[in-house]
């Protein structure tokens, strides 16, 4: 009794580890990274209008 005791709290540790992992791995997909508002490519412009 012992045995299958302790196999059956293994089984429901490792779901329970397995289901912990896939909704960290949800979470960290479902996550957008924070876009900086800053431009790569910059451009001057002519100050005193065209020409």
């Amino acid at each position: 009794m012992n045995r299958l005791l302790a196999a059956a709290l293994t089984v429901a540790a490792g779901a329970a580890l397995a289901l912990g992992a896939a909704f960290g791995v949800l979470t960290l997909l479902s996550t957008t990274p924070a876009q900086p508002n800053v431009p790569l490519v910059t451009y001057e412009t002519p100050r005193g209008g065209e020409g």
